[in-house]
């Protein structure tokens, strides 16, 4: 799939996935905003439970890989990741569709949030909590760089276009240096593995029909591999019966392998045909 070398930044139409996703991060960040005003326990109640923490993980509330995407307490945390997806979500999307859109956004939020888990088994970095929607928005930034390569960003409060390399470079400079001075916090380990799951969906699930097919097609691969082992592992037990026998193998197998008909055997030693032979 050719890969393209420009685009033009502008207010892109408020639309498709984008819109979707806009829209459901909103009314969830309205609702707890609400609920931090007026009921506050339902809010930590909401937020116990959705938010990524590895000791919730490991009690088996595996659900926390994703429901800690679409959580937000912060108003300036919230706006930049809605302004991210919506700017550049918007160009990613008119390339990918609605559909693979969908999947890199839940793919980025699954895979650094499962990542950052693995992580903090160590005990070291990627310790505490995570929230929002920041990985899957630096995802997004990834995927629009390794789609526009030469694409200009023009970034709000600076009326200068910047090529989209320095600001991928820029972000995870901003993201890595928070993540020292946190000392290697789970909130900003999912952030840059968030750039990094959507490099990954870029080189390993783009190119393919879907995440789905592409782990068919490694499936299919393997069942592939191992029937073509078993063939030749009963090939070689074959041979080593036929010599036993004082037999050729070459009587019942031509030079590809395939199963010679009894009639063909005979053809070849100069006998008389018979019936057909059915294999």
């Amino acid at each position: 799939m050719p890969r393209n070398t420009s685009a033009t930044m502008g207010f892109p139409r408020f639309s498709g996935a984008v819109r979707d996703l806009v829209i459901i991060n909103t009314a969830v960040f309205v609702v707890l905003l609400l609920l931090q005003a007026f009921a506050g326990n339902q809010a930590m109640w909401i937020a116990t439970r959705g938010l990524l923490a590895p000791e919730a993980i490991k009690h088996g509330w595996v659900w926390q890989f994703l429901t800690y995407g679409f959580l937000h307490f912060e108003p300036l945390n919230f706006l930049f990741s809605m302004l991210g997806i919506y700017f550049i979500g918007s160009a990613v999307e008119a390339q990918t569709g609605p559909k693979r859109f969908i999947e890199l956004y839940l793919f980025s939020l699954i895979g650094a949030g499962l990542c950052g888990f693995l992580l903090s088994l160590t005990g070291v970095v990627a310790q505490g909590a995570a929230m929002g929607s920041g990985p899957a928005a630096n995802a997004l930034l990834m995927v629009f760089y390794l789609l526009y390569r030469d694409a200009r960003v023009m970034p709000m409060f600076i009326p200068i276009p910047i090529p989209v390399k320095y600001i991928v470079i820029f972000a995870a400079a901003v993201e890595g240096a928070y993540l020292l001075l946190t000392h290697f916090s789970m909130f900003y380990m999912v952030q840059l593995l968030g750039m990094g799951s959507g490099y990954v969906w870029y080189r390993f699930m783009w190119r393919r029909m879907n995440i789905f097919g592409y782990f068919g097609d490694q499936v299919a691969s393997f069942q592939n591999s191992y029937h073509r082992w078993k063939r030749r592992r009963a090939g070689k037990k074959f041979q080593v019966y036929m010599k036993k026998h004082n037999q050729d193998a070459k009587d019942y197998f031509d030079e590809y392998g395939n199963f010679r008909p009894p009639d063909d055997k005979d053809k070849k030693n100069g006998g008389s045909t018979g019936g057909g032979w059915v294999n």
